[in-house]
């Protein structure tokens, strides 16, 4: 019986399905994907894109060209809510598509903090296609004087971030910004001393400020205010705070864990809705809650394309193992990084190195499809 599986999103979880997405066409089901780009950027080069080690092209996946090269529909848009009992999706738009199978790999994004006034010049991390726009702005402002650039959050985002700032006005020979992370209390809290102490260091030695005395009460216009009264005006601001999984899952009463990600069991399934599947930033395995980090995303693809065609053809599940440690590298810019795996740190060049080779497989592998 032909049957409809409908994607919501692009990305790291949904690459596998999607490069395979002919085998579903030719057992004689149509598959929809929708999406709010028809490319989708990889976030983990999206620091070296704002520091233009990457170009845009080097970091993208084109989407919509693959999905219709391979017999699907790609509907451009942003699924705004879902009707669990009839089997809809209802986009922003209004449009309403229906589905028998539906799976997924929304995303995430970044809070908004306490915003008034104009936010021309305020930047979130996601969706990455905002760093696009921030690079272009920091280079037209530093082109004629130094300015002040802040960075709300204080994990590897904001790091990351603020380093590869520097790199960016360093090699296009621009006055360097002053550059304030604003982190809170702590500085990279939830790594191990061995890894803060790398990141901060590396950032320090090139003047960037990491600011420990309090948390951003609120930001109106370029003018953050901290918890304890202080204020500092800035002339470009980024938000690096923790990610929350796409809203849609709330807004639309399914079941969700304590972040607001969709509630998936071992095949990565929904128990109140077994049609329903997800992987990425957007669930929330209720096994244990995992780390917000693409390695989750790509260990989910093979298991998120077996279970779905699997549904589709009432076949047997997989069950998902999120596997033990990962490795973990950050991408500080200026060719640096800092790594970490089962006990071992070490940063410099080596670091990245290992990064940027691991990342332009990734990529490559991915866009080797739409040829």
């Amino acid at each position: 019986m032909r049957k409809h599986l409908v994607l919501v999103g692009g990305g790291h979880a949904h690459m596998v399905t999607l490069a395979n997405l002919h085998t579903f066409v030719e057992k004689g089901h149509r598959v929809t994907v929708i999406g709010p780009s028809a490319h989708h950027y990889y976030s983990g080069m999206g620091p070296g894109m704002l520091g233009k080690t990457y170009t845009p092209q080097e970091i993208r996946f084109a989407t919509q060209h693959v999905v219709e090269k391979k017999g699907g529909t790609f509907c451009l848009g942003k699924a705004a809510r879902v009707n669990a009992d009839d089997k809809t999706v209802i986009l922003e738009s209004g449009e309403t598509l229906s589905y028998d199978v539906i799976s997924f790999n929304a995303g995430s994004y970044v809070p908004r903090l306490n915003l008034s006034g104009q936010v021309k010049d305020i930047y979130s991390v996601k969706p990455i296609e905002r760093l696009m726009q921030a690079r272009d702005r920091i280079l037209e402002l530093s082109a004629q004087k130094k300015i002040s650039v802040g960075i709300v959050g204080g994990g590897p985002s904001a790091a990351e971030i603020a380093g590869n700032l520097w790199q960016l006005a360093s090699e296009a020979g621009r006055q360097i910004p002053d550059i304030r992370i604003f982190a809170g209390k702590r500085f990279m809290a939830r790594f191990s001393e061995k890894v803060r102490k790398r990141v901060e260091n590396t950032l320090v030695k090139r003047g960037i400020r990491i600011l420990t005395d309090g948390y951003v009460q609120s930001i109106e216009g370029l003018r953050v205010k901290q918890d304890a009264g202080q204020t500092q005006d800035l002339d470009v601001l980024f938000l690096a705070m923790g990610v929350k999984p796409n809203p849609i899952f709330t807004n639309s009463k399914l079941p969700t864990g304590p972040d607001g990600g969709l509630l998936v069991n071992a095949f990565l399934q929904c128990d109140a809705h077994p049609d329903m599947f997800g992987g990425g930033d957007c669930i929330y395995f209720h096994k244990r809650p995992l780390d917000k980090v693409g390695v989750y995303a790509v260990r989910q693809n093979p298991v998120l394309y077996h279970n779905l065609m699997a549904r589709l053809e009432g076949k047997d599940l997989q069950a998902f193992d999120p596997g033990g440690d990962y490795l973990l590298i950050f991408n500080m810019g200026g060719g640096k990084g800092v790594l970490q795996k089962k006990g071992v740190t070490f940063g410099g060049r080596p670091a990245f190195f290992i990064k940027d080779y691991i990342d332009r497989k990734f990529m490559q592998k991915f866009q080797a499809i739409e040829n």
